[in-house]
């Protein structure tokens, strides 16, 4: 039997605290009543019951991640297909969590179903569980295909991951090289040059106009480097900042999609997640609008999102989906002209499944094309500044040299 931890006001009007076991939360619950008290809170046992070894755990404190609620939700599928009980399942799901954190929501989420939520409103309370998942939750305990739908979730889950580490590896790669390009630069102007410098001083000879543009920029670097750290940082938090603010985030996703290569591969990464996001939705019998409504929340894109947003309005006032998603500058054009065969054939959820995996393919050729443009640009850039120096240091040695004759 599982202990729980309460705090409840007595009689007298002072706040009463401490541990004690019942076969669930409710049933404590009604045992406190019957004494008088007022409930104010009941937490199982485990989650405020933290020792030295758990609190010395990196899982601890470690975030979730998607992989771990992916896991977790594949588990459940197979142990609610097996027969067990959706609370014997959460159970076992939150043991063999690897993540602390994980273990304690799962609990949580125990004792709400326990009190008589439904298990999507208790998984609607915790963050790591995206909309996408509650509301496919919610159509499986109203049609009774629980283990469906939760294995249709962790699905979704799986492949938006994939998606995502795919675009982030399209990005990452041209910065790091970008930024691997600037330190080497900048080695160059404020190491290499400098000691140049003193070489070439001491030599007394007229130098070449490369070598003294050279030197002007390896000064100047030198004396507004940290004027120009710190411009660079107070942008890069502003960036930061406008991210997290709802009237510039729109804007900002909407001019990254209108980046050249960059752009585009944003916008094939936001049309296949919301094709495949509204494709398993749509199968597992959610409406049109009520789909809409989560594909709101999940895309990452704010631009994208306000989209989808108009297109729900525009379908509630009777008009068509495929029309609404043809706005210039959002979603890849073909995503239009397919739901619009869709709607008319009546195999939406077919056909956008064939279009979330015909611009999954798409991402990843347009991953290995950026590949293929940035890696040489970023050679040529790096060998051209380090040439460049070399080449300078050689002519002013070898006007050195010549003045001497």
């Amino acid at each position: 039997m599982p202990s729980f931890n309460f705090t409840a006001r007595d009689t007298s009007g002072r706040t009463q605290r401490g541990v004690q076991s019942a076969a669930s939360a409710v049933v404590l619950a009604s045992e406190l009543r019957a004494r008088g008290w007022l409930v104010l809170d009941i937490q199982i046992a485990a989650e405020t019951r933290v020792g030295l070894t758990d609190a010395l755990n990196p899982s601890g404190w470690l975030p979730v991640r998607s992989i771990d609620v992916e896991m977790s939700l594949q588990q459940l599928a197979v142990m609610l297909r097996s027969g067990l009980t959706l609370l014997n399942a959460l159970q076992t799901a939150a043991e063999h969590a690897d993540r602390l954190k994980l273990q304690r929501i799962l609990r949580r989420v125990m004792v709400r179903i326990e009190e008589g939520s439904s298990f999507a409103d208790a998984l609607s309370e915790h963050r790591v569980f995206n909309n996408l998942t509650v509301q496919l939750v919610k159509v499986g305990e109203q049609t009774g295909n629980l283990d469906v739908v939760v294995v249709r979730a962790a699905e979704a889950m799986e492949r938006r991951r994939h998606l995502i580490q795919q675009v982030m590896t399209a990005l990452t790669y041209p910065f790091i090289t970008l930024m691997a390009a600037i330190g080497v630069s900048l080695f160059m102007v404020l190491n290499v040059i400098p000691k140049l410098e003193i070489f070439i001083k001491a030599l007394g000879r007229k130098l070449p106009p490369t070598t003294v543009m050279l030197m002007d920029l390896s000064a100047w670097f030198r004396t507004n480097g940290t004027a120009l750290l710190v411009v660079m940082v107070v942008s890069m938090l502003g960036i930061l900042f406008a991210t997290q603010m709802p009237g510039l985030r729109a804007p900002l996703d909407k001019f990254m999609l209108r980046v050249p290569l960059i752009g585009r591969v944003l916008c094939v990464a936001g049309t296949a997640l919301f094709a495949r996001a509204l494709a398993i939705l749509l199968r597992s019998g959610v409406t049109v609008l009520d789909a809409l409504r989560t594909m709101e929340a999940l895309g990452s894109n704010k631009h994208l999102a306000g989209i989808v947003a108009k297109t729900r309005q525009r379908v509630f006032a009777g008009g068509s989906l495929a029309e609404a998603l043809t706005e210039p500058g959002g979603f890849m054009p073909m995503l239009g002209r397919m739901i619009a065969v869709g709607e008319s054939s009546g195999r939406l959820d077919d056909v956008l499944e064939e279009v979330a995996r015909f611009f999954e393919n798409q991402l990843a050729v347009l991953i290995r094309q950026l590949s293929a443009v940035v890696e040489p640009a970023i050679i040529v850039f790096v060998g051209g500044v380090v040439g460049f120096v070399y080449i300078t240091f050689f002519l002013t040695i070898y006007a050195a040299a010549g003045s001497q004759k």
